[in-house]
């Protein structure tokens, strides 16, 4: 992604109007916001999927492609998916309302713009995006990829974690068999904390049902089950060698040096020197600060 500045709000325009363009452009940039414009949907998405505005302003009638199409082509972007989408426009019929919040629209603001509002609602749709990035990156570090499921269009936010997760999948044509998959274990009313399994030739992940968010989306964490191996997570975490990652788990679980020796089939003396290095690559002083660290580190990988 290019940005012009990162401490500029960067805002795209789209309408077929260049007059409409311009008017915009003036109205945003006392408010010091970046305007990016299209004049046509083809051009929006591209430059959406370069750029990566903080919000779009969409005209919902254009030539060839509409503005509500446009919305489709955009939100079915893993990247844009919680990007607002402002719709501008001379229609204020029910029908044309509803049709632009079916398609991921966040506002409507009828045409003739007036800037007072404008600028107001930019702002309050930025600052509530922003809050529920905030929200999702939280969750991400506390270990919890979540994905929201909607019944009858799929994913319709994730965390940026499970987001990757779901690209690799769309990647190897594995996406809409792992939400068929979904799909038909939340139709028989899972119970919070349920998993559903889902595995082919190359994947294998674990589906945690967290339970239904306030919109009505089923919650479900979404679990590699290769990163529920306490030892492969310590390696991935942490500066340290398999060995040392071994001796680290069973730190962890609470085992004295002679029972780990025992485990391992090695000596306490070993042992004490794999425990010197963790210590060192740590930068911790005794077993009870390294097996804090490795406790709060296995707790992002226990399961609901």
């Amino acid at each position: 992604m290019n940005r012009t500045s990162t401490n500029t709000n960067v805002v795209l325009a789209v309408d077929d109007s260049p007059e409409a363009l311009g008017l915009i452009s003036r109205i945003l940039e006392p408010a010091e916001m970046t305007t990016l414009v299209a004049l046509d949907g083809n051009q929006a998405l591209s430059i959406a999927e370069k750029m990566q505005p903080d919000i779009i302003l969409l005209d919902a009638l254009m030539p060839t492609i509409d503005g509500f199409q446009t919305c489709l082509n955009i939100k079915a972007i893993p990247a844009l998916q919680n990007t607002p989408i402002i719709f501008m426009t001379g229609l204020s019929d029910t029908d044309s309302i509803v049709r632009g919040f079916d398609v991921g629209g966040t506002d409507f603001l009828t045409k003739p713009i007036k800037p007072q509002e404008l600028i107001a609602r930019i702002k309050t749709h930025l600052t509530l995006a922003r809050a529920a990035k905030d929200a999702q990156s939280a969750l991400d570090h506390a270990g919890q990829n979540v994905l929201a499921l909607d019944a009858q269009r799929g994913v319709s936010w994730s965390t940026p974690e499970a987001g990757k997760i779901i690209n690799q999948l769309d990647q190897a044509a594995l996406l809409s068999k792992l939400l068929d998959s979904l799909q038909t274990w939340l139709k028989r009313s899972p119970d919070k904390g349920n998993k559903n399994h889902f595995k082919s030739s190359e994947h294998s992940y674990v589906a945690v049902y967290i339970g239904l968010s306030r919109s009505g989306d089923h919650l479900i964490r979404l679990v590699d089950e290769n990163d529920l191996d306490e030892r492969t997570v310590l390696l991935k975490n942490f500066p340290i060698t398999p060995r040392e990652a071994d001796v680290f788990m069973w730190l962890a679980r609470g085992k004295a040096n002679r029972d780990i020796a025992l485990i391992l089939d090695m000596s306490p003396r070993t042992v004490n020197k794999h425990l010197e290095q963790l210590f060192r690559k740590l930068n911790v002083e005794n077993r009870t600060a390294a097996a804090g660290l490795a406790m709060n580190c296995l707790q992002k990988i226990q399961l609901l």
